[in-house]
């Protein structure tokens, strides 16, 4: 028998978002282990707001929504206070109940902001890795180490000479730039709409691009990231952030694994003055001019060691895949080294709790 299309719209529900849920959601792994990372960083929290005065949006609640954002790629704050309206999973997730009113954009983004100064976002990514039930998932000897671009948003037309001058209007074009005949470079010219972000290409033939770059640290056993930075994009940018991620691990004995781009003599001597094995692949090569020799001998690459760091490392290429393709960091929406920082990191501390719910699975 055909049912009847009737609208139905009761005046009362009885039934709460929690029930909405369904049981094998994987949110229901990752809200427990998101919940006890809030509450140790309650004492962080605190230093941030002042003791009296009108309440704010609770960090708690402000943090979860930022992982749904980066969950979901949902590509605004606008789209997350409209989700948050009438997605009664997000509401659950959030914290909201059912008849709840969700904040204002506006008012969204300045509390956001204030994570900004108490560093908060790379306090919530070093907690989670610190919680008991990922020991066993997390290799304490074994690390990969790489970077990528991520593009700036600002356009190309915004990349002016720092002294003022500008280029010539074009004739016809409604009074646009006209670059032709221009040389540009970051030493001469800067972007007037983020003062951060670097003119750069990846390699020869390569379009440039205002971007930044993001550089990630990543342990061998699962493939999860443990650290993480974002610097202006530069030639030397990936060795120096990569021994500055390489300086926070703990003491003893480690290794590193990198592509050729991190083969240079002084930054695998300084990897060993830390203590850490450098399993860098080998760049050796010549040509008519010049013959280049490899940083890394035969007393690196002749282990076993070394060519197994040399297979996992390559994993690192599915952070980078997730954060650009899900995490929105293919292309920033943020302006500025600190802002722009801090959704890289969030974005990392998601990609980890995304991967946790089926590698406990596994483990179990």
């Amino acid at each position: 028998m055909r049912g009847v299309d009737r609208r139905t719209e009761g005046l009362f529900s009885y039934v709460s978002c929690e029930r909405r849920v369904p049981a094998e959601h994987p949110l229901r792994v990752i809200l427990p282990l998101v919940d006890g990372v809030l509450a140790g960083l309650s004492g962080e929290f605190q230093q941030l707001y002042a003791l009296n005065g009108r309440p704010s949006i609770p960090p708690e609640k402000l943090l979860r929504a930022l992982l749904l954002q980066a969950f979901y790629s949902v590509r605004s704050e606008r789209q997350l206070m409209e989700q948050l309206d009438y997605n009664l999973l997000f509401r659950w997730f959030v914290g909201f109940g059912v008849d709840d009113p969700v904040w204002d954009v506006t008012v969204f983004t300045k509390n956001r902001d204030r994570l900004l100064e108490g560093e908060i976002a790379a306090k919530f990514f070093a907690a989670v890795l610190t919680r008991p039930e990922l020991e066993p998932l997390l290799s304490d000897e074994h690390f990969s180490v790489d970077g990528t671009l991520i593009q700036a948003w600002a356009s190309m037309k915004s990349f002016r000479p720092k002294d003022g001058s500008g280029a010539r209007p074009a004739p016809g074009r409604n009074g646009e730039r006209d670059f032709k005949g221009e040389k540009r470079s970051n030493e001469t010219h800067a972007s007037t709409t983020d003062g951060d972000a670097r003119l750069f290409r990846k390699g020869d033939g390569e379009v440039s691009r205002l971007c930044f770059m993001g550089h990630v640290l990543m342990e061998n056993r699962n493939g999860l990231a443990v650290g993480g930075v974002l610097t202006r994009a530069a030639g030397t940018a990936e060795p120096l952030a990569a021994l500055q991620l390489a300086d926070a691990l703990q003491p003893g004995s480690k290794t590193l694994g990198a592509d050729k781009g991190y083969d240079r003599r002084d930054f695998v001597m300084e990897l060993r003055e830390l203590g850490v094995t450098p399993h860098v692949a080998r760049n050796a090569y010549a040509t008519e001019r010049a013959t280049r020799r490899s940083a890394i001998d035969g007393r690196t690459s002749r282990h076993p060691g070394y060519v197994l760091s040399q297979q996992k490392r390559k994993r690192i290429e599915e952070i980078f895949g997730w954060l650009k393709s899900v995490g929105g960091c293919r292309q920033t929406k943020f302006r500025g080294l600190d802002r722009v920082g801090m959704a890289f990191t969030m974005a990392l501390a998601a990609y980890n709790l995304i991967r946790i719910p089926k590698l406990l699975a596994q483990a179990a």
